[in-house]
């Protein structure tokens, strides 16, 4: 038998083996059924005499096949959906001369809701008017001065409330943010921004455009064009010059065929025949027995044309102008980008998408997936409860919009809180966890589209609150700036 068929045959032979070791333990137990059948007990009389009854189950056929797990659901974090709450507010700002606003708290639920309504002042204002109760209070442990009202909002019922402001700077916009809170004034039901602009406002002043002779591109355009005049110019002159060269030869061959002489053909030493009165002729110029003959000219020597090359000065001029032009538009480069730096900008680890947009109280910011909205900032011990290894906590209120179509997460370590020194904290989640009721916002992604309100707390170590929070989606994005201070 060939060497190769007997390895086959070897082969089939231990496949087969295998494959009757794998189909043992599929065989169904008979043994230890007989012997559990044996070893039964008899049942007593009163059963035996009992009609038999009807097996209700069916048992399973053993097919050597494992079962098939039961299905289990994905475990991923769900988006965060956020709950209609039952009590939402508006503010609109009022047509009137100073800042003004009309603030609706609405509760659409079926059962009254204790509240607290809190009303942001910006920095360099105070309240003149405030109806329904509200209190004007100062900075005390807050960025700035507030107005808080504490409500009863009957079920299906909607509570107007007026305030108006008085500010520093007349004629310059306000926008004062203002949020539904429960009887604690830190888990937000709902907020809402208004921007007042005064009727006086100055338009914005614009910038004085530069004189035409001033201006980079206006001057490197001028100068190209410049360069390619003479240029043009120059090679005009040249070509002139070649064909003022080429055309000298022909001119002195014409001149070298000189009148004929006395003596006969130019250029010849025979003496023409002689004419009327003896007096020389021309040959050929007599009659038909006088004709001359007529010798060729000797061609003159044509100059070899040598290739002519610029002068140097003109290949030393253009080198030097197209080297002061590309100098200038380099120069010109990096100056409009050193001015476009932001000097006040604080260092951010991998701001590669986009640019960081800055804004305050109030104001919507977008960014490359979310829309930042910081609407208060307050710091103290009562805020929420004092953290474990010490600080003061400083408690945010923070609006998140997803801007994109997909789910999208975020981090809390990328959430920073700037102090006045320049240093930076970082969110506290173990403190925000607490504020948000046991809540994990970070461990959640806001769905697409949704609008997610929920506290920040940052820890301090000072007396000294923050004056700007740095919010971003992700490590790669230039994230917001919000002056809180």
């Amino acid at each position: 038998m060939p060497a190769s068929r007997r390895h086959h045959r070897t082969l089939a032979v231990l496949v087969n083996c295998l494959g009757v070791i794998a189909a043992v333990p599929a065989l169904p137990p008979a043994a230890p059924r007989a012997e559990a059948a044996a070893t039964r007990p008899a049942p007593p009389p009163a059963a035996v005499a009992a009609p038999a009854r009807p097996a209700t189950a069916a048992t399973p056929i053993p097919t050597g096949v494992p079962a098939v797990p039961p299905a289990v659901p994905t475990t991923g974090p769900a988006p965060v959906q956020p709950t209609m709450p039952p009590v939402s507010v508006a503010v609109g700002a009022a047509g009137t001369p100073a800042p003004g606003y009309r603030i609706e708290v609405r509760n659409a639920g079926t059962a009254p809701v204790e509240t607290m309504v809190r009303q942001e002042l910006p920095s360099g204002s105070r309240a003149t008017t405030v109806t329904g109760g509200g209190q004007a209070t100062g900075p005390v442990g807050a960025t700035a001065g507030e107005v808080t009202w504490r409500l009863r909002l009957p079920a299906r019922s909607t509570t107007a409330l007026h305030t108006a402001l008085a500010v520093t700077g007349p004629g310059r916009s306000v926008t004062a943010p203002t949020c539904v809170y429960g009887t604690d004034g830190t888990r937000p039901y709902d907020c809402a921004t208004a921007t007042w602009v005064g009727t006086a406002t100055a338009p914005a002043a614009q910038a004085t455009a530069a004189p035409a002779w001033r201006r980079p591109p206006v001057l490197l355009a001028a100068f190209a064009a410049v360069l390619v005049v003479a240029g043009g110019v120059l090679w005009w002159a040249a070509r002139r010059r070649r064909q003022r060269a080429r055309s000298a030869p022909a001119g002195v061959a014409r001149a070298g065929a000189g009148p004929t002489g006395p003596t006969g053909a130019a250029g010849t030493g025979r003496q023409g025949p002689s004419g009327a009165g003896g007096t020389p002729v021309a040959a050929g110029v007599g009659g038909p027995d006088d004709r001359g003959t007529i010798y060729p000219r000797p061609a003159l020597p044509t100059p070899a044309s040598r290739r002519r090359r610029p002068p140097v000065w003109l290949a030393v001029g253009v080198a030097a102008a197209v080297l002061a032009g590309v100098v200038g538009a380099a120069a010109w480069t990096a100056t409009q980008r050193v001015a476009a730096m932001d000097t006040t900008k604080q260092p951010t680890s991998g701001a590669w998408v986009g640019s960081t947009v800055n804004g305050g109280l109030g104001v919507p910011l977008r960014e490359t997936a979310f829309e930042f909205t910081v609407y208060r900032m307050s710091c103290g011990a009562g805020v929420v409860p004092a953290a474990p290894g010490g600080g003061q906590p400083c408690l945010a209120t923070v609006g998140v919009r997803n801007v994109t179509s997909e789910q999208q997460t975020w981090h809390g370590q990328l959430q920073r809180a700037y102090l006045p020194s320049g240093n930076w904290v970082a969110a506290d989640e173990n403190a925000t966890r607490v504020a948000n009721l046991g809540r994990d916002v970070f461990a959640q992604p806001v769905a697409a589209g949704r609008r997610v309100l929920l506290p920040l707390v940052f820890t301090v170590h000072g007396a000294q609150p923050p004056k700007q929070l740095e919010l971003r989606s992700g490590v790669f994005s230039a994230g917001v700036r919000v002056d809180v201070d």
